[in-house]
This record gives C-alpha cells, structure tokens and sequence, in this order.
C-alpha cells in the first residue's frame, strides 16, 4: 500500500542516553563539629530516546507488533491504565513483513511518570490478543465515503465510559501543491474500553470530498478542564508534512462532554475575535490562535494545572513545546526540545537529535510542565527499512 512520506535531511545512528542526578549529603558528628560526606546517591534513569518498538524481544513485539508510528498515549480512565493508538503498523520490522492495519493499540498497566522505568507494553487490543487493526475498513477501497489509503489516528481520550479516537482518512498521501490529500476527519467511539468500535455519522469533508484545507483535520483533545468544557485544538491535515499551505494555523473550540458523547457536534463553542475582542460564540467560526511555521502532528494537554503544547514543526525539523495557563490563554514562545540536526540552526545546539523525526506526543500521566514525557516518531527515509517506530523522552520542560 501507499506510505506517508517524512521529513528528514540526513541518517544517524540513535543512541540511548541517558540523565543521571547525583547527591550529596553531609553528616555532622555529633559531638565532634566534623563534617562527613555520604556516597552519592544516584537518581533514577531518565529515558531520552528509548525505543518502544523494533527491538528484539521487547514488550510491544510481545503483542504482535514489530514496527509503528505515533504511539498516541492517553489514560484508559476506567482502570487507570494506559493505552498507546499506533498509526500504521506491521509485524515485522520498518514497513516490511505482514500489514496490521491502522489504529492499532497497545496498553500499559502502570505507567512511570519519573521515567526511571521506560515504558512497557502489558497487552495489545482486545485484551489477551495480538495486535490487531481497530477499525473495520478496508485498505486502499471505498468505504462508502470515497477512495482511502488509511485512517490515521490524531488522538484519544475516555471520559464517562466512552472512548473516542478522531481519525484523519487519507486519500492521497503525496497529493499536489496546495492539497492536503485526505478524504475526510471523524471520531470513532468505543463502549467496550477499544475492543469494538463505531463511526458517529457526521464526518468533516476533506480535500477530495470538496473541502481542501479544512481547519477540522487533526484534532488534539486537550482534556475536560475544571470548567467541565471539554476543549479541543484542531488544524488541516499534514500527515505527509509537506502541506506547507497549512501555515502552522491551529485553532481552538470547546464542547459539553454530554453533546460531545451524543454527536451533537454543532453545540460547540469557537474561539474566534469577534467584535474587536477575543470571544467564545457560536456564530463565528473559530479564528487561528497560533500561525508560523508548517506543523506535522500536534498535541495538548492539561498538565499539573498547566496546558502544554507540543508539535512538530516541519521547517525547523523539530519537536517543539509551547504553554498556557489556560487553553484560550496566550501562549508562549515555541521551544525545541528533539531536532533532527543538532548543529543548525543555533537554537537545535545541545538538544537530542533525532534524524528523521516526527510526531511529539505529551504523555497525560506526565510528572508535570517541567518533567514532560514526549512519545517521538522516527523512521529512516526509506521505504521498508528500518528503523520506524516510536521512542521515549522524559524530563522535558515545556
């Protein structure tokens, strides 16, 4: 089947590294006045480019998958545990061997927000099964909708019992300048914690149903604030990073989870400047809070009482990190936190390199705005080679 095409400039070889904190700690003899200095003691492992997939005998080839992308992370609120959403995914390593499909998931029991335990995965989807394709579709056909490659998942959240993933349906992968290539944008709904899965009627047209450039491609669901809003960021598609049209235009709505679990999508609330004065309404469509840069995968979430941000920014060829007080607060400047060329420009200096990188998840089980874990991208260029997987970093300040 047809592949997305990924941004990178030059291969290198990932290497693990890792942080190591030590201490000090000083005893005073008592009676004597005299200082004495205990053994350090070292701080747990910190995971910076650990991979996740394509390793022999790691935890997700213990599932049934060799080799995936994206690696969504959200909680699975019903068991506290933690769920993985792959994009395309195989058996084998790189985009070689038996085709799984897209979504795939992968679950985690326990997960450790310290980062001194990467993370490990503790089934596949159903439970007690191999990896295995989510979504009932056909590859390559039509579904009724029109022509489709694949459905790539953007994010997923549980919330009341229901589990949502919004897709992006992607017609042309390597589409001409100035189309985005998709089909169209949905959210798929689970009531069995991911083991089946329903489509909601109502789908957002995409390039080749007429509706080139929709600001409704890729979701990131930001959370249920204490507000009770459900708040959501949306953007166009650019799963081929080569939609430079989209102008790294992200923008802001928010929903009551009752209307959002009934498919009244309708009833949201836009984030828009209306009247010479930034708003929340529903007569104006939603205006763009941030522009700059082309921007790959994205992703928000509510962190320690914080909103952070993270994207891939497809013209510095990083992952970058932005944060808010609120989601319709401003947000700060962005911050490159994993560049896939280390020596230029100036500000990639002294950041982990990763050639060939995309994606940049933020973990919702993150220890906090300054101890992020990111789940990175990262394939080699090439077509049925290796490496294409995911891999983890933690301690990020945003």
């Amino acid at each position: 089947m047809s592949q997305p095409s990924r941004s990178g400039d030059r291969s290198a070889a990932v290497t693990r590294r890792t942080v190591l904190r030590a201490g000090a700690g000083v005893a005073l003899a008592a009676g004597a006045g005299l200082a004495g200095a205990t053994p350090a003691a070292a701080a747990p492992t910190v995971q910076r480019g650990t991979p996740l997939c394509e390793q022999p005998g790691d935890s997700a080839n213990a599932q049934g998958l060799g080799s995936g992308d994206l690696a969504i992370p959200y909680r699975r609120e019903h068991d506290d545990s933690w769920g993985y959403v792959f994009g395309d995914s195989w058996v084998g390593p790189g985009l070689s061997g038996t085709y799984l499909g897209s979504p795939v998931m992968l679950n985690q029991a326990s997960f450790d927000a310290s980062g001194a335990t990467p993370i490990s995965f503790t089934w596949a989807q159903p439970r007690g099964g191999a990896a295995w394709q989510m979504f009932d579709y056909r590859h390559e056909q039509d579904n009724g909708h029109g022509w489709e490659v694949s459905r790539i998942p953007n994010d997923c959240i549980e919330f009341g019992g229901r589990t949502y993933i919004q897709y992006t349906s992607v017609a042309v992968w390597n589409p001409p300048a100035g189309y985005d290539g998709s089909l169209m944008s949905g959210v798929a709904y689970s009531d069995d914690h991911g083991v089946s899965w329903h489509d909601y009627p109502y789908h957002w047209a995409g390039d080749t149903q007429g509706v080139n450039q929709s600001m409704y491609g890729m979701w990131s669901f930001a959370g249920i604030d204490p507000d009770g809003w459900l708040y959501i960021f949306s953007k166009r598609w650019n799963g081929s990073h080569r939609n430079t049209a989209d102008g790294g235009a992200i923008q802001l709505f928010r929903i009551w989870p009752d209307d959002f679990r009934a498919g009244n999508f309708g009833a949201q609330q836009n984030w828009a400047f209306a009247d010479n004065r930034w708003q929340w309404t529903r007569d104006v469509q939603p205006t763009p809070i941030l522009t700059g840069n082309n921007i790959g995968e994205f992703s928000v979430k509510r962190i320690g009482g914080t909103y952070c941000m993270s994207y891939f920014d497809v013209a510095d060829y990083s992952i970058c990190t932005r944060t808010a007080s609120r989601p319709d607060a401003v947000w700060t400047a962005p911050r490159p936190q994993i560049v896939g060329n280390s020596s230029w420009p100036p500000q990639h200096w002294g950041k982990p390199e990763l050639p060939f990188l995309y994606g940049g998840y933020i973990h919702p089980g993150s220890a906090g705005p300054a101890s992020l874990t990111l789940i990175v991208s990262q394939w080699n260029g090439q077509v049925g080679q290796s490496p294409y997987r995911v891999l983890q970093y933690d301690a990020i300040t945003a």
